[in-house]
C-alpha cells in the first residue's frame, strides 16, 4: 500500500491480527467518514465441513478456489564444491569414462582440435556433459578485452585468472549436479601463471588433465584456416607448440592427433580416461 508524502506509516501488524488498535486509516487519509467499523465478512469453511445454513440476509460468501500449484515449483541445486578423485571401480571390472561423471582438463596449443575434440566428446556422451572453453569466457569481456596477442601484462593475465576463476566455478557448479564438463584451455607446462595449479584450485584435485598435441605442420595448418584475434602468426604457433613439448615426460597422458580425425580422437580420449579413472595422474 503507497501512503502519500509526509503521513506517517501504520504500525506493523502482529502475526495473526488485523489493524493495530488505536491506528485509523480515515485520521490520515481525509474523505468521507463513516460511523463504526466497516463490516467484516465471515472466514470461508474449513475444507471438509459443511456450509452453515443460510441466513436472513442470503447464503454466506463462498471460499475462493486456490489455482493449481506450480509444476515447476522451486528446484534446489546443491552448491558446487572441490571435486574430488573418480572413484576407482574394482579392480576386475573396466572402467567406462562415457557413463561416468568426469572432470576433464583438455590441453594443447592453438591448433590442436581441443575445442573441436572436447564439444564432440561431450556431445556424443551417455550421460550430460558440459563444455567450458576459456577463450570463450574470457571473450565474454567486450569493451577493454586484453587480448594476450598484444602483449601478456598485467590486464591480459587479470582477465585470464578471472575467466579460469569463473570456468572453474561453472565446473564445480555443474559437477555438483550431475553434470559432467570438459575444460579445455592452452595450459604450459613451464609457467606458473597460466599452469595447472590454478585449475586445480579452482576445480579440485578430481580434474583430469590430458594433452592433445599434434606435429607442427598439423598445428600450422589449422591455424591457417582461423580468423580473428583466433588466428596466430606461425611463429607465435611455432613457439607455443615448441613450449608444449615440455609436457613430455611430465606424467600427464598425451595424444597425438596428428593422424586422427575429431571421431577417431574422442574415442582414444574416452581410452586413456579410462585408464586415468584406474590410475590417476600425479600432477
Amino acid at each position: 500500500m503507497q501512503h502519500a508524502v509526509g503521513s506517517p506509516l501504520p504500525p506493523p501488524h502482529q502475526p495473526g491480527h488485523g489493524p493495530a488498535v488505536g491506528w485509523s486509516p480515515a485520521a490520515h487519509h481525509p474523505g468521507p467518514q463513516h460511523q463504526g467499523p466497516a463490516p467484516v465478512p465471515p472466514p470461508p469453511p474449513a475444507p471438509g465441513y459443511p456450509l452453515p445454513p443460510p441466513g436472513p440476509g442470503g447464503p454466506p460468501p463462498q471460499a475462493s478456489v486456490l489455482p493449481a500449484a506450480d509444476t515447476t515449483g522451486h528446484v534446489p541445486l546443491p552448491p558446487g564444491g572441490p571435486v574430488a578423485m573418480p572413484s576407482a571401480p574394482p579392480a576386475t571390472a573396466v572402467p567406462d569414462p562415457a557413463g561416468t561423471t568426469l572432470a576433464v582438463l583438455l590441453i594443447g596449443p592453438a591448433g590442436a582440435g581441443k575445442t573441436s575434440v572436447a564439444k564432440y566428446w561431450a556431445d556424443h556422451r551417455r550421460v550430460p556433459t558440459a563444455h567450458i572453453s576459456l577463450d570463450d569466457v574470457r571473450e565474454w569481456v567486450r569493451s577493454g578485452f586484453a587480448d594476450p596477442q598484444s602483449g601478456w601484462n598485467d590486464n591480459s593475465e587479470a582477465q585470464y585468472r578471472l575467466a579460469r576463476r569463473t570456468c572453474g566455478f561453472a565446473a564445480r557448479n555443474f559437477l555438483a549436479n550431475g553434470i559432467s564438463c570438459i575444460l579445455d584451455d592452452a595450459v604450459f607446462p613451464d609457467r606458473p601463471v597460466v599452469g595447472l595449479g590454478g585449475w586445480k584450485r579452482h576445480v579440485g584435485p578430481g580434474l583430469l588433465p590430458v594433452v592433445l598435441l599434434p606435429g607442427l605442420d598439423i598445428v600450422l595448418e589449422r591455424n591457417a584456416e582461423r580468423t580473428g584475434n583466433r588466428r596466430l602468426s606461425d611463429e607465435e604457433v611455432a613457439r607455443i607448440h615448441g613450449r608444449m613439448a615440455g609436457w613430455y615426460g611430465s606424467g600427464l597422458p598425451i595424444i597425438d592427433n596428428s593422424q586422427l580425425d575429431v571421431p577417431e580422437t574422442a574415442r582414444v580420449l574416452d581410452d586413456v580416461l579410462a585408464r586415468s579413472i584406474a590410475s590417476p595422474p600425479q600432477w
